[in-house]
């Protein structure tokens, strides 16, 4: 189920580059900064009612992962925007999905002593693979710049810090409503200057109300409720990983919506993503069964 909600949240994602091709033109930092403002306000909403509902004592968040999630949050999403501005959609893209799973690996063994798994090794080789492989198939001839790379590289580091500051809030007993109110709050504060001091004129039309509206709803709100639920049941190593199936939704709606066709290299791609999933999902399996496997050893005899 976990790692349902966390494919979920990353189709949810992956909606975010149609939506704004067929939204108005606008300054992509100035929709950034309107997407994480409307999903924050959501989020909290969503909270508030989910709190409401469990009438239960909230359990009070260390204000340091609040913090250092809001601020990476606001990180990924200027990073992000920077890099695609500055070496192209394909190669930003690439670098900030492919670097973020390693490094939410190596953060939670080298802070939290989880060493990920094989299976995640494996899983994680093949999905940066795939994604690699449909950057190269849209990249054309951009020309990779060093300061675009580091850029994305700092992209990816957000996303993973994010991605470890939140799964620190889960496991001291937040909620997972909580955890993204108040990480995306945060992240909001720090990103409501932006959208002030940017063109915003794109959102006094009906098109672009409705960009900011389903950007803050679909792949932020609904996605990052999703991506909590899922990541408190999961490491954050393999949830990063799993979260590369947002490169292949993207491509999928491309083609489905805006007649784009991927060629064979794309479509390689995306069999690895895919590929690399299914080696994620059964290695899960199969440690689970590892795991349970004494206890039926011990209470019920063998059957010849």
């Amino acid at each position: 189920m976990a790692r349902t909600q966390v494919l979920l949240a990353a189709l949810c994602f992956g909606t975010t580059g149609t939506a704004q091709a067929l939204g108005p033109s606008a300054a992509p930092t100035s929709v950034g900064a309107a997407r994480i403002v409307v999903g924050a306000t959501l989020l909290i909403a969503v909270a508030a009612w989910a709190g409401r509902r469990r009438q239960a004592r909230r359990t009070r968040p260390a204000a340091g992962p609040v913090a250092v999630g809001g601020l990476a949050v606001a990180a990924y999403q200027v990073s992000f925007f920077a890099a695609v501005a500055d070496t192209g959609v394909a190669v930003g893209t690439v670098v900030a999905l492919g670097s973020a799973p390693a490094l939410a690996g190596a953060a939670g063994w080298l802070i939290d002593g989880q060493r990920p798994s094989r299976s995640w090794f494996a899983a994680t080789a093949l999905a940066a693979a795939g994604v690699a492989c449909l950057a190269l198939a849209g990249g054309g001839g951009t020309e990779v710049s060093p300061v675009g790379i580091a850029l994305a590289l700092g992209a990816g580091t957000g996303y993973a810090v994010m991605t470890m500051a939140s799964k620190r809030l889960l496991r001291a007993g937040a909620a997972p409503e909580d955890t993204m109110a108040l990480t995306f709050g945060t992240g909001a504060l720090v990103l409501t200057p932006a959208l002030l001091l940017g063109d915003t004129a794109w959102l006094g039309t009906g098109g672009g109300l409705g960009l900011a509206l389903f950007l803050g709803a679909v792949p932020t709100a609904l996605a990052y409720v999703l991506f909590a639920r899922g990541l408190q049941r999961l490491s954050a190593a393999e949830v990063s990983t799993l979260t590369l199936a947002e490169p292949v939704t993207a491509a999928a709606l491309g083609a489905m919506v805006l007649s784009e066709r991927p060629g064979p290299l794309a479509l390689a791609g995306i069999a690895l993503v895919l590929a690399g999933l299914v080696a994620l999902g059964t290695g899960g399996e199969r440690r689970a069964a590892a795991r349970t496997a004494p206890a039926r050893t011990a209470l019920e005899p063998a059957i010849a």
